[in-house]
């Protein structure tokens, strides 16, 4: 059967697609330009977006398993439901989904409320899902760097707590070795 991975450009998601497609697994990319997303040889992209119910009901068709990887938008909570309500319809026998660490605790902020709640809709329509619930990327100082180097100070909203960090890599390396597991495991 076949992997689709949603967020295949990404810092993440080019990384499960690559580390899938050298494992053997048959494996389908979602990307809004095939054209531009250098994927590699044996990968298939299908184009389209989570909002796109056609482009997504072609993209899910004859996967078994799904890495849902939902970037911080606006409209991320409605790509989301979107894209599992399809899953669903499609038969999609395995999710790995990536949400955030501590989700239901901060939902105060859009990005951490969207994801408590495709968490709760997983759960509700009892979908055979893994949830992956990494914290603050390594990867993302480099977007503050020069913020960083002026102020010459390391800050961060989340109180007087400290808070964890992690590489994208290790959580492609867990989403994959998921992904596999799930696609692997006899239906």
């Amino acid at each position: 059967m076949t992997i689709l991975v949603t967020g295949s450009t990404g810092q993440i998601g080019i990384r499960v697609v690559a580390q899938l497609a050298e494992s053997g697994a048959s494996v389908r990319a979602l990307t809004r330009s095939p054209q531009k997303a250098n994927l590699p040889i044996g990968v298939t992209a299908a184009q389209g977006d989570l909002l796109d119910a056609d482009a997504m009901r072609q993209a899910l068709a004859g996967v078994k398993t799904l890495f849902l990887l939902v970037s911080n938008a606006p409209d991320e909570l409605t790509q989301a439901i979107n894209t599992l309500g399809l899953a669903r319809e499609a038969g999609v026998q395995g999710i790995v989904y990536l949400s955030v660490t501590h989700s239901g605790a901060y939902t105060d902020v859009s990005h951490f409320t969207a994801k408590h709640a495709v968490e709760r809709m997983i759960e509700q329509l009892d979908l055979p899902a893994t949830i992956l619930r990494p914290s603050y990327f390594f990867q993302n100082d480099a977007l503050l760097k020069d913020l960083l180097q002026k102020a010459g100070l390391y800050v961060s909203p989340v109180g007087d707590k400290g808070v964890s960090m992690v590489d994208v890599r290790d959580i492609a390396d867990a989403a994959v070795l998921e992904l596999l597991r799930r696609d692997r495991a006899a239906t």
